[in-house]
C-alpha cells in the first residue's frame, strides 16, 4: 500500500546515525550504481549548504537544466527529499521508489545491518535522478562528509560551505577535525569550491593538495544593502544582484553559489548565462530558514537554526532589520534537540537585546525522543535572559499563545531551535504546505 514503503523507511528511525560507506555501497551495487551516471556538484557545510544548493538549483533551471536534489532533512515532506526541477516527487512515485530501494537493501543486511532511513533516501534521490537523466545533480551531505552516504559519489564539483561545530560526537570538537571530515568529499579529478576561512580553509587547502583538485576560494560577496525583502549584492561582473533570502551570511552563500556555477561551466557539466544568474538568484526561495511571513497581521520570522553559529545569524539579522518589523515588543517561541549545543545556542540567541528582552514560550519539538523538555529549555533561558520563560510542551498550543502574545505586543513573533519544530507550525502558517499523501 501506499504508505507502507514510507512508513517502513521512517521506522529506520531509531537506528539513529550509523556513519560509514559500506551499507550504502552495498545498496547501490544492488540498485545498478545509478549514481555513476550522474554528474553535477555535492555540498558540504556545517550551515548554508541548502541555501547553496537552492540557490544554484535556481540559475540552473533559468539556464534550462534539468536538476535533481535531495534537501535533508525535509521541512514538511518526506517528498521532498527527492526533488525533480525543483518539485518533489509525487506520493505515489515515491512509494514506489522506496520500495525498491528497501528491496535492494535486504541482500547487504546480513553482513552491514539495516540502512538507515538517510541512507534509503539518498539512494532513492540517486535512483531518480539517474531514472529521469537530469542534467545536473545538486546534492547536499548530510552529516560530514568522509563517511556520509552522500559520498559515495564521484561529482565533477564539490563545494565546502561555512565550517563550525555541530554533531561533535562524530566530527570531533576542533574546526580542523570538523573540516577534515567536510574536505574528504574532493577528490581526484574534480573541481573544489569553497567559502571556509580561517583553520578550515587551510584543511581544506591541503585536501584539493594532495588530491590534485582545484580549488576555487569564495570570498563573501559585497552587501549593498539589506531589508526584509532580503539582500542586494554586489558583483565585479554582473553588477547588482537581489537575492530575496534574509541574513548577511548569504552574502558568503551567494559567493559559492557563483564558485559552483562557474566550476560546473569549466566541467563542462552546465551553460549557465549571465541573465540566467541574475534571474535564479532573483527567484531564489528557502522555506523555514530566515524566512519572514505575515500571519492575519503579525510578522512571523521562521528560522531552522539548529547550532549556534545559525542561532548568532538569527540574533544579528533580527537586530538588522529592526527597523523594518512591527515596534512592538518581540515574542520568542523556542524548541531545541537536547543533544545539541544548547547553552551556546540560547547564548548566541540572547545578544540580540530584542531577543534577549523578548517574552519567551519554550516547547517541545514534536514527533521525536531528542526533544528537550520545555521546562527545562524555559529555566534556562530564563537564567540566561534574566527574564521569566513559560513552558507549554505542546508545540501547536505554543504557537496559538505566542500569536496572541505578538498581537497583543505588536511586535515580531520569532519562531526558532529545530528546523522540525519550525516545519511543523509552518504547516499551520502557510496554506496548502505539502505532505506526504499528496498526489
Amino acid at each position: 500500500m501506499a504508505a507502507d514503503a514510507l512508513t517502513r523507511i521512517r521506522a529506520r528511525g531509531h537506528i539513529g546515525i550509523r556513519l560509514g560507506l559500506g551499507r550504502m555501497q552495498a545498496l547501490l551495487d544492488q540498485l545498478g550504481d545509478p549514481q555513476r551516471s550522474l554528474r553535477g556538484v555535492l555540498v558540504a557545510g556545517t550551515n548554508g549548504k541548502g541555501s547553496v544548493a537552492a540557490m544554484v538549483t535556481a540559475v540552473l533551471a533559468q539556464a534550462g537544466h534539468s536538476t535533481a536534489g535531495a534537501p535533508s532533512p525535509h521541512l514538511h515532506s518526506y517528498r521532498e527529499r527527492v526533488t525533480i526541477d525543483g518539485r518533489p516527487i509525487g506520493a505515489a512515485e515515491l512509494d514506489a521508489l522506496l520500495e525498491e530501494v528497501l528491496a535492494a537493501s535486504e541482500p547487504g543486511e546480513d553482513e552491514f545491518g539495516p540502512a538507515t532511513e538517510f541512507e534509503l533516501l539518498t539512494a532513492a534521490a540517486y535512483l531518480q535522478a539517474a531514472r529521469e537523466a537530469v542534467e545536473v545533480m545538486v546534492m547536499e551531505v548530510g552529516l560530514g562528509g568522509r563517511l556520509d552516504a552522500s559520498n559515495t559519489w564521484d561529482p565533477d564539483v564539490a563545494a565546502v560551505t561555512h565550517v563550525g561545530l555541530d554533531h561533535q560526537e562524530f566530527l570531533g570538537d576542533t574546526i580542523e577535525s570538523v573540516a577534515a571530515e567536510k574536505a574528504a568529499i574532493i577528490k581526484p579529478g574534480c573541481r573544489a569550491v569553497t567559502g571556509t576561512e580561517g583553520e578550515a580553509l587551510g584543511v581544506i587547502r591541503a585536501r584539493a593538495t594532495e588530491v590534485g583538485a582545484s580549488l576555487t576560494e569564495c570570498a563573501p560577496l559585497p552587501v549593498e544593502s539589506m531589508s526584509r525583502d532580503g539582500l542586494l549584492l554586489r558583483h565585479d561582473r554582473l553588477g547588482s544582484l537581489r537575492l530575496p533570502l534574509l541574513g548577511m551570511h548569504q552574502a558568503a552563500n551567494a559567493a559559492v553559489a557563483l564558485g559552483i556555477l562557474e566550476a560546473l561551466v569549466e566541467a563542462d557539466v552546465a551553460v549557465v548565462p549571465e541573465d540566467a544568474i541574475r534571474d535564479g538568484f532573483a527567484d531564489v526561495r528557502w522555506p523555514g530558514r530566515l524566512e519572514l511571513l505575515e500571519h492575519e497581521g503579525t510578522a512571523v520570522i521562521l528560522d531552522g537554526a539548529h547550532n549556534p553559529d545559525g542561532m548568532a545569524v538569527l540574533a544579528h539579522t533580527v537586530d538588522v532589520l529592526r527597523g523594518s518589523l512591527p515596534a512592538g515588543a518581540a515574542t520568542l517561541l523556542l524548541g531545541v534537540m537536547r543533544d545539541k549545543e544548547v547553552g551556546d545556542m540560547l547564548t548566541a540567541l540572547a545578544a540580540s537585546p530584542i531577543l534577549q528582552t523578548s517574552r519567551c514560550i519554550a516547547t517541545v519539538v514534536p514527533d521525536t525522543d531528542r526533544a528537550l523538555p520545555a521546562d527545562e529549555l524555559a529555566a534556562r533561558w530564563s537564567a540566561l535572559a534574566g527574564g521569566a520563560a513559560e513552558a507549554e510542551p505542546d508545540a501547536d498550543a505554543a504557537l496559538d499563545r505566542a500569536l496572541t502574545y505578538a498581537q497583543e505586543a505588536g511586535g515580531p513573533l520569532v519562531i526558532a531551535g529545530s528546523l522540525y519544530l519550525v516545519g511543523h507550525l509552518r504547516a499551520r502558517l502557510v496554506p496548502g504546505t505539502i505532505k506526504d499523501t499528496d498526489a
